[in-house]
């Protein structure tokens, strides 16, 4: 009973892995469709903000919570200033460019801090589950990922910037007869999109570590993500996670973690092969 009950929580973690690295990614494809392949590079970078930040003497959750994704936002905005506003429409041209960002990003970092794995442990220490003990930073996770995307959900559901935002991207034209600026619009989606990105990089450092080359391991993991779930930005991420988090979390606890990730790969070509516009091509239509 105790095995079972921590395999569904494993599944649970894995999910909302899943959706944690994946979220900055969807707001930027689901809502720019721009295709950011410098996304794994946001996550290192918060990464090592958070690193810099508490090395510096910072309270460890403030540099994870609130340093790491304003600075990835930072980063966002002048990537999204001097590169993507010149391609936006131009989707091959984004990737190519988004890709040598991604090179010089990893680059840059190594020439500052090397080739070697870093990090910080990760808080709150563990918890007793019968005769098994599992660490409880990885529940605060769960907690927390469930908590981030009710926000995201609120933001763009509720309040007059996330209907300025989804209206921007629908229709720029007719958004700046009517007073918005859209390239300010861009800007701050593509900042959002990078702190929700650096804010993952952040959370997950305590768990995998840290080298500048870490976000080659997330990127893959992230578009499978958001493009099975398809052109709705929460409930396709939600619902992508869902399903490839648990192929992936019980593939890894009945043969291998390398058989796990076979897995989830396979259910995404099973899936996109069945559902070419992702679950909520097919699903959830019109949700958020």
């Amino acid at each position: 009973m105790d095995l079972a009950f921590i395999v569904l929580i494993q599944i649970v973690t894995s999910v909302a892995m899943l959706a944690l690295i994946s979220l900055g990614l969807a707001v930027i494809f689901g809502m720019m469709r721009v295709i950011n392949l410098a996304h794994g590079e946001f996550l290192m970078l918060g990464a090592y903000a958070a690193i810099l930040a508490t090395g510096h003497g910072v309270n460890l959750w403030i540099s994870m919570l609130l340093v790491a994704p304003v600075s990835v936002a930072i980063v966002g905005v002048i990537v999204e200033r001097l590169i993507i506003r010149r391609l936006y429409g131009r989707m091959i041209d984004t990737m190519l460019a988004t890709w040598g960002l991604s090179l010089a990003l990893i680059g840059l970092v190594t020439m500052v801090f090397g080739n070697t794995n870093t990090g910080f442990s990760a808080p709150l220490g563990s918890i007793a589950i019968g005769d098994f003990r599992m660490s409880a930073y990885e529940l605060f996770l769960v907690v927390f990922t469930a908590l981030l995307m009710a926000a995201v959900f609120a933001v763009f559901r509720f309040t007059r910037l996330g209907l300025i935002a989804r209206g921007t991207m629908q229709n720029p034209d007719m958004a700046a007869a009517l007073g918005i600026a859209p390239s300010t619009v861009y800007a701050i989606t593509f900042a959002v999109g990078a702190a929700l990105s650096g804010l993952a990089g952040a959370l997950i450092a305590p768990l995998a570590g840290v080298v500048p080359t870490m976000g080659t391991a997330y990127i893959a993991k992230a578009f499978i993500t958001v493009i099975t779930g398809g052109a709705a930005i929460l409930a396709g991420t939600l619902s992508a996670s869902g399903l490839l988090g648990t192929v992936n979390t019980l593939g890894s606890f009945l043969t291998t973690p390398v058989l796990g990730e076979v897995g989830l790969l396979a259910a995404a070509i099973v899936l996109l092969r069945l559902l070419p516009r992702g679950i909520t091509g097919r699903f959830l239509k019109g949700s958020l």
